[in-house]
């Protein structure tokens, strides 16, 4: 229903017709003190408006941009995560056997982490835009062998830093029957099992990272192909094997009316949802509501965790020609882009899901803010696990400093904040959290914060 074609991610192809379709100080106890600001008001930029409910909303990012002052500006000012948009890919990060690169992927890593960006990773396996020494793979045993290889050297460099990763891309054929997989080195050499096994060696390669399958032309809940894809998480899931969440790439003419059903049936699978690559062509009113639309779906259900729109203006765009995105190619926001933020400045708060594994997680909330200043909410949250002490770490985007914090004792200076647990709060049984809180001095920021416990 209103479904499109897409090629594959990445590289800029003709597109098929069908797709017109700090320091710290006051250490201890909270302070009362009186804040002259409005509650409620609505965050004027996409990222803080997406982080009032618990979410993000990101762009693809080319390192190539990142001198651009027009692009870094907009980033900086909209976003609150980014994705790389080839320079994770395999051919970019591997393209001799053991031999990696990551000089353009740490560029916009470093970029993300000095502003509290949080950041995904896109993509470990693809049957696209992989070097020729892959392609040449001569044995199931060597196929694994790079396959497994490939997970542990890319996500061993970035442990720690990336929040989802896309594990597995665009696996499943257009059309067809119900679960057919498309034909690739990894079905030629390893057979249909190559998923499974790559979301098992991507778990030990980072416990704490949300594992992700993603693909396009999976947004139509009744479409052979998500069905196909559904069948396969449902699967996963009951047998235990690691999978947190689901990508649907949404790259649009026309957006499915049963868009939000297709959300809510993956989520009910105990999944989170992100919309990971998010484009509507067309122009004015038309295009504002379906990017609301697709916003309002995402935003209804709880486990649908964020947003990341395929790049920052239509000048750089893949589908340049259908001005897909929020911004013009002069950089001016355009009507889509003010539904979008209507949308996420009206979604109710949305809790945390459980980390993968029995550690912990911390999610920053702005709950208030006035010139100069603002105060916040950290929710620390047990996994499958009980947490017994737990530390919490982020680093300011921007030269905001700590100016009282309770429930937490923190630590240290400069902008790097570290804030470990009271006497009487380090205990959080599986599955239910507790919370500290701070006020600041500047601008209001929801970076990325890391938990980790003994």
């Amino acid at each position: 229903m209103g479904e499109n074609t897409i090629p594959p991610t990445g590289r800029r192809r003709p597109l098929r017709r069908a797709l017109v379709a700090g320091a710290l100080s006051v250490l201890g106890a909270a302070t009362a003190f009186a804040v002259p600001t409005t509650a409620g008001a609505a965050a004027g930029t996409l990222g803080a408006a997406a982080a009032q409910s618990g979410r993000y909303f990101g762009a693809a990012v080319a390192a190539g941009r990142l001198g651009e002052s027009a692009y870094v500006t907009t980033l900086d000012r909209e976003f609150n995560s980014v994705t790389a948009e080839n320079e994770m890919k395999w051919d970019a990060t591997e393209p001799t056997r053991g031999s990696f690169t990551f000089g353009s992927a740490d560029r916009i890593v470093d970029h993300a982490q000095s502003r509290g960006m949080k950041i995904r990773g896109h993509t470990l396996v693809w049957h696209a835009q992989i070097p020729g020494w892959v392609q040449n793979l001569s044995s199931a045993a060597d196929a694994r062998a790079a396959l497994t290889g490939h997970i542990n050297g890319v996500m061993g460099h970035y442990r720690g830093k990336i929040h989802t990763w896309d594990v597995v891309n665009e696996a499943f054929a257009d059309g067809g029957a119900v679960g057919s997989l498309r034909s690739s080195i990894w079905t030629q050499r390893i057979g249909n099992g190559f998923i499974e096994e790559a979301f098992r060696a991507a778990r030990a390669a980072d416990p704490n990272a949300k594992l992700c399958y993603n693909d396009y032309n999976i947004d139509d809940a009744d479409a052979a192909k998500t069905r196909g894809v559904y069948n396969m998480v449902r699967d996963f899931k009951a047998r235990g094997v690691p999978i947190d969440c689901v990508g649907l790439q949404s790259h649009f003419g026309q957006v499915p009316s049963n868009y939000r059903r297709n959300i809510e049936q993956f989520a009910a699978l105990g999944v989170d949802v992100q919309i990971t690559e998010l484009d509507i062509g067309g122009s004015g009113t038309a295009q504002a509501d379906a990017y609301r639309r697709v916003v309002e779906a995402c935003m209804a259900v709880s486990r649908c965790t964020g947003i990341t729109v395929w790049g920052v203006t239509d000048r750089y765009s893949w589908r340049s020609g259908d001005t897909p995105l929020l911004f013009d190619g002069n950089y001016n926001k355009k009507p889509a882009y003010d539904a979008v933020l209507n949308a996420l400045n009206n979604a109710t708060p949305n809790p945390p899901t459980d980390p993968p594994s029995g550690a912990c997680s911390a999610t920053i909330a702005t709950t208030n803010s006035w010139q100069g200043g603002f105060q916040s909410t950290v929710t620390v949250r047990a996994g499958s696990a009980p947490v017994n002490g737990w530390t919490v770490r982020w680093t300011w985007p921007g030269g905001q400093s700590i100016t009282s914090l309770w429930n937490g004792e923190p630590t240290g200076s400069g902008s790097t904040v570290t804030v470990r647990n009271a006497s009487y709060n380090g205990s959080i049984a599986a599955g239910s959290s507790v919370t500290f809180g701070f006020t600041a001095n500047g601008t209001a920021a929801t970076p990325t914060a890391t938990c980790t416990s003994p």
